[in-house]
């Protein structure tokens, strides 16, 4: 059976459930590993550049993969494709805890990656088909909370299990998530129109090419790598680029969606999550050194002051998702953006003897803030799609998130090689800054243009589901 307007209580809830187990899993599992690197490299007698690839190659699997799944789950149903993902992924997370070398494990950490991808290039475009449109944004808002608050608690859970247990249960977690998500989703998921056009081969290789090797060659630079590597990759990545935009321009349903980025409002949306995530993983990356350096905070300690944040995010997100329904959602984005460089600003202006509320309000700010802004904003992509194309556009919103991560990440690597001192302070007045300019890109959708473009885009997502 095809969802045309939603699926039926209480399919709705058990389907939504599926998609928020595989998010947390996908999610949190690139942030957990982090903090479990010094402890699998010891184990494993590995050196610890080395062990770098258990975070680089799962990342990396994602990267190239997010846009060609989301292009196959088009084509054959994104229900097939996530499924696939979960399977793929609870796997993986089997050999994960099997492995006795950092080479397997790394193996092992590269099949999740391209497991998560299944996970992560679709599963906005099943929410769209899980529920009904007058209902998305609450939807959406959800998934946004599920994905904001599996990122923010990461480490912290990671800590807790590797105080009771060793490394190996970070990633056997996963196998009974796995199976319940695999079980469930297989009744409960949604099927969808598959579309009438093949898988474009060499399309993904060249996506692959170009977004591995940039956003390589942007990590290569935070990291402080050789610079001639670095503009060898980026030249790379802009050739192929260009091959890939050549290839695809006349391209009915293009597999990096040409198509819908020439919908402004669509374009802005990116541009506005690019900006936003860039500002997010400043903070996430900048916030442990910058307390625990400069104010002493102990590890304990600063997992407890953060937990505001993905706290705020809870309240935030569902409450964005109403909004939504009835407000712009330029507006509102522009409103938790601004919010959010207000929290960071103020994090960066901690007195000198801060006590844990001056800590904690600030965090619960930047993340009430980020929680507004992210349920709209996705929301606004997602509806600015026809509804055949959720797939690219689903794959373009995770594309987004990763590029500013990355970014993001990258910065602060490169703040804290030149400004020891001061590069954790620093990387939250650009946090700041990226948060403003986020706001500023949100606000343009209220434009004359931005408003007739979101107008048309309803109207004509409205005829299509009379259509179907």
């Amino acid at each position: 059976m095809h969802s045309v307007d939603g699926l039926p209580q209480p399919q709705r809830g058990w389907a939504i459930v599926t998609i928020a187990i595989g998010l947390v899993m996908a999610v949190m599992d690139g942030a957990i590993a982090n903090v479990a690197l010094p402890t699998i490299a010891r184990d494993l007698h590995a050196s610890p550049a080395f062990s770098i690839w258990i975070v680089n190659g799962y990342q990396l699997a994602i990267t190239i993969s997010l846009l060609p799944l989301a292009s196959l789950g088009e084509i054959i149903g994104y229900r097939r494709v996530y499924i696939a993902g979960l399977v793929l992924f609870t796997i993986a997370s089997l050999f994960c805890v099997l492995a006795h070398t950092l080479v397997l494990l790394t193996a092992a950490r590269i099949l999740q990656g391209f497991g998560a991808a299944g996970i992560m290039a679709v599963n906005m475009a099943l929410v769209r088909h899980i529920y009904p449109r007058a209902m998305l944004g609450r939807g959406i808002g959800i998934n946004a909370m599920v994905v904001a608050v599996s990122a923010a608690v990461g480490p912290t859970i990671a800590s807790g299990i590797l105080a009771v247990g060793s490394w190996p249960y970070l990633f056997a977690i996963n196998i009974p998530l796995g199976l319940a998500a695999f079980v469930i989703g297989s009744k409960y998921l949604p099927y969808t129109k598959p579309a009438g056009h093949d898988f474009d081969w060499k399309s993904a290789a060249l996506s692959a090419v170009t977004f591995g090797l940039g956003l390589a060659a942007i990590d290569s630079v935070g990291h402080g790598e050789d610079v001639v590597i670095a503009l060898a990759e980026l030249g790379a990545a802009i050739i192929a680029g260009f091959l890939l935009v050549r290839a695809q321009k006349h391209v009915t349903s293009p597999l990096l969606p040409l198509d819908l980025l020439r919908i402004p409002i669509f374009s802005l949306s990116i541009a506005t999550s690019i900006a936003s995530f860039c500002g997010q993983m400043l903070a996430f990356v900048a916030l442990p050194f910058y307390l625990e350096s400069r104010f002493g905070y102990s590890a304990v300690e600063i997992g407890l002051l953060i937990t505001p944040w993905p706290i705020a995010i809870v309240f935030a997100a569902p409450l964005a998702g109403r909004l939504v329904e009835r407000y712009p959602a330029g507006l509102l984005g522009g409103i938790g953006l601004v919010l959010f460089a207000l929290g960071l600003g103020a994090l960066a202006w901690l007195p000198l003897h801060p006590s844990l509320f001056d800590v904690a309000w600030r965090m619960a700010v930047a993340g009430a803030g980020f929680g507004l802004f992210q349920t709209p904003n996705n929301r606004t992509m997602i509806a600015a799609a026809p509804r055949q194309r959720s797939g690219g556009a689903s794959g373009m919103l995770g594309t987004a998130r990763l590029l500013g991560q990355t970014i993001g990440a990258s910065l602060v690597s490169l703040l804290l090689a030149r400004f020891p001192q001061e590069g954790t302070r620093l990387a939250l007045f650009a946090g700041v800054g990226f948060a403003v300019a986020g706001a500023v890109l949100s606000m343009l959708r209220l434009s004359d243009a931005g408003a007739k473009g979101a107008e048309q885009v309803r109207v004509q997502e409205d005829q299509r589901l009379k259509g179907e």
